[in-house]
């Protein structure tokens, strides 16, 4: 089947696992298609590399499990900045921010487990 590139975008999403709690961002370059019998289609690449659209069936990269929530992309980022400027005076953003510390990977890395960013806003 011939086809011919309309456009591609790039899209990131973050990804948290229902079923174990893990966390991921990904991005995607997401090329928009039409064949030869003028039909659209579209082509989510992650990496290089074909792969199934995360926004009808996502994987945890983790356990394989299916129930996973998509969310807008740089929640891990907005965490990590946050920690980087917080107020040493601020006690109890100081305990929050060393619950989250513990669960966040180093910059540049986007993995962290849903639940123990949560922790902080569980009641006593």
């Amino acid at each position: 089947m011939s086809e011919i590139a309309a456009t591609t975008v790039h899209e990131a999403y973050a990804f948290a696992c229902m079923r174990c709690g893990h966390g991921w961002e990904q991005a995607y370059e997401i090329e928009h298609h039409v064949d030869t019998s003028n039909n659209a289609f579209v082509v989510y690449k992650a990496d290089g590399e074909r792969v199934p659209s995360p926004l009808s069936t996502p994987t945890c990269t983790n356990c394989g499990g299916h129930v996973v929530r998509i969310m807008r992309a740089g929640r891990v980022s907005t965490v990590q900045h946050l920690l980087q400027n917080r107020r040493p005076d601020d006690d109890a953003r100081d305990r929050d921010a060393e619950v989250v510390a513990a669960t966040v990977a180093p910059a540049g890395e986007h993995h962290w487990h849903l639940a123990d960013l949560l922790h902080p806003f569980h009641r006593k």
